[in-house]
């Protein structure tokens, strides 16, 4: 690998928060590589890069999403980081391409178990609950309002603020069970209470309240019972459905930070040691 080899940067996930780091690092001059995970579905599909895994054509803030298929295309691109790259491949396929600078989990799940990022990469970051620096990352990032954006270098990140997500829980469409999803709607089309956005296994899907669709599942998808089919916006014409918010905004900025603390520390220690 030649010396203007870009720093390499894996993202886990391809949803809005993904897509917010993945065009922060691609412009601090990271080959960025997003690595799709279907748990759980993208909704704010016009605020991520996730339908370039479908071969749309896909921009944030015009950086422009481009699906790879093979571990080659992600060494060729390293010379030259054009694009945001989007890949069904996972992590252990792309851990030969070559040294991985930074890893991000930002697949934001919930899950039991939160994967050991440690020992994978020169630097390993998790976002949002189930996260500590003391067990599985090197540093982890919150997500909750009251303290969205904190890095957190010893201890474990807090859990979801269950009272801070009732304020929007009207404006979510959830999935009564288990199916296969279909729906015609488009993201930022106004909708209406009892309109039908969609069908689960044949079953009508209505809006639970009135505003600007701001994220829905792909049409098509499989998906389990209890995640988030659909999200209203209700602010009318102040709804924002694309490009990046706020959230994505300060969790983006707060991994470059904790990427620059990283190096800061390790060119500390080296001067330390000397």
């Amino acid at each position: 690998m030649g010396t203007n080899a870009a720093r390499f940067a894996v993202v886990l996930g391809t949803n809005d928060v993904a897509s917010a780091i993945g065009v922060h690092l691609h412009r601090a001059g990271f080959c960025v590589v997003l690595s799709h995970d279907p748990n759980p579905p993208v909704m704010r599909r016009k605020m991520a890069f996730h339908d370039a895994l479908f071969g749309d054509s896909v921009r944030v803030e015009n950086v422009i999403g481009e699906r790879i298929e093979s571990t080659m295309d992600v060494f060729k691109a390293l010379g030259d980081p054009r694009h945001v790259l989007v890949t069904p491949l996972g992590l252990l396929d792309l851990l030969p391409v070559r040294a991985i600078d930074v890893l991000i989990d930002a697949r934001m799940q919930t899950r039991e178990v939160t994967p050991n990022l440690r020992g994978m990469t020169r630097l390993s970051i998790g976002i949002g609950p189930g996260f500590s620096p003391s067990a599985n990352c090197d540093v982890a990032i919150e997500t909750r309002p009251d303290r969205l954006g904190q890095i957190v270098i010893e201890g474990w990140t807090l859990a979801k603020d269950d009272a801070g997500e009732l304020v929007g829980a009207e404006c979510l469409v959830l999935s009564p069970h288990e199916g296969r999803w279909h729906t015609p709607v488009e993201i930022g089309t106004r909708i209406y209470k009892g309109f039908v956005v969609g069908h689960l296994s044949g079953e009508p899907v209505t809006a639970p309240t009135d505003g600007i669709l701001r994220g829905i599942v792909r049409d098509g998808s499989d998906v389990p019972a209890g995640i988030v089919l659909a999200e209203i916006d209700p602010r009318g014409r102040h709804a924002q459905w694309t490009g990046i918010d706020a959230q994505g905004q300060a969790l983006a900025q707060a991994t470059l930070a904790a990427i620059r603390l990283h190096a800061a520390a390790r060119i500390s220690a080296t001067a330390a040691s000397r």
